[in-house]
């Protein structure tokens, strides 16, 4: 077992550890542990948030509300749902994930099974310290096509292009939203209060659109 921990983030990383272990400890510990789960080929990360992860991640939760309001277009959140396939012996977390292409697919619907149903078309992945799993693997075999990842400085945008995740300057889902804009709002989050930084970010889309 390894343990590291930062202002933002402890991790804890175990080796050689089966599918029906990993199984049995979602079950037990359920959806309201706090920690979140990162499981491929026998290692599994445990990783327990803090505030100078929980922030930003929040913050990217309000500006997908605000953006998909503004937009008027439909999206299903999923929040850290368990995105896992047994047959791959993949399974991840996210911090958010959404259905915005895919929200009719799962509108209404009370559970999901990732061996049939779609991905999240994007997730939200906050990593202030380096994590010990390949996340981009276990999201691209899941098929997720697009992540937002923040390492506590920058935002970058990928897209998954043939089973790999491509650096791209606009989002696929909210094609308006560059990672360069989202940089610039992500960082007056550490010094700007939320409801203004809110209504920043709205008259900002607004003006964009029209």
């Amino acid at each position: 077992m390894l343990a590291t921990s930062t202002q933002a983030e402890q991790r804890t990383i175990l080796h050689n550890i089966s599918w029906e272990t990993f199984e049995a400890l979602l079950r037990e510990t359920g959806s309201g542990r706090g920690s979140r789960f990162a499981y491929e080929d026998g290692t599994l990360e445990i990783m327990t948030p803090l505030f100078g992860h929980e922030n930003p991640k929040c913050n990217f939760g309000n500006f997908i509300i605000a953006l998909a309001e503004e937009l008027e277009i439909e999206v299903r959140s999923a929040g850290s749902t368990t995105l896992k396939q047994e047959v791959l012996r993949k399974g991840i977390e996210p911090d958010h994930c959404y259905y915005i292409q895919n929200e009719l697919a799962v509108r209404g619907r009370e559970t999901l099974d990732f061996e049939t149903d779609p991905p999240p078309d994007l997730a939200i992945e906050i990593d202030i310290t380096s994590s010990s799993v390949n996340k981009f693997s276990i999201y691209s075999a899941l098929k997720v096509p697009e992540i937002w990842r923040y390492n506590g400085n920058t935002v970058k945008f990928y897209e998954l292009v043939k089973n790999k995740y491509v650096e791209c300057d606009f989002s696929v889902a909210f094609t308006i939203v560059s990672a360069s804009d989202m940089n610039i709002f992500i960082e007056r989050s550490k010094t700007t209060p939320e409801i203004a930084l809110l209504k920043s970010f709205r008259a900002w889309v607004r003006q964009k659109i029209t």
